[in-house]
């Protein structure tokens, strides 16, 4: 398959992954930017534009995460990055008390986290004004 992605595999993306980012777990509806599909393995390093490839992501997981499949732990070992696929969300992480963080519950979850900014303070703040509104953490 091409790089292109169909507007019918766009759609059975946008609706597996229920109009969320795949890595950080926003709601689109609840942001003012259009979510991009997003090729897990990066098409430079030979990665399909085939659906089990294919995640939805904010444009800024997105743009973080570029064409890494990889990053370096603090202990000093290359670390996978989490794979919306292959990868149970709620087995890599979860969230602080407050609904506003998103804490790693494995290597796996913290390379990606801190790899994608998950936790930047712009959106920690925004998460807690969807929190108040009782928008936030998704369920």
């Amino acid at each position: 398959m091409s790089g292109s992605v169909s507007s019918k595999l766009r759609d059975e993306v946008r609706r597996f992954f229920e109009a969320r980012c795949a890595y950080c777990q926003t709601a689109e509806s609840l942001t003012v930017a259009f979510f991009e599909i997003e090729h897990i393995i990066p098409r430079s390093k030979g990665g399909a534009t085939e659906f089990p490839n294919l995640c939805l992501a904010c444009p800024t997981c997105n743009r973080f995460k570029a064409d890494r499949t990889a990053g370096m732990h603090e202990s000093g070992v290359e670390t996978r990055l989490f794979h919306p696929h292959r990868d149970r969300w709620q087995d890599h992480f979860d969230w602080t008390v407050d609904g506003t963080s998103i804490v790693g519950l494995t290597e796996v979850a913290e390379v990606t986290i801190d790899l994608l900014r998950m936790n930047r303070p712009q959106l920690i703040s925004v998460r807690s004004l969807w929190v108040d509104a009782g928008r936030h953490p998704p369920s």
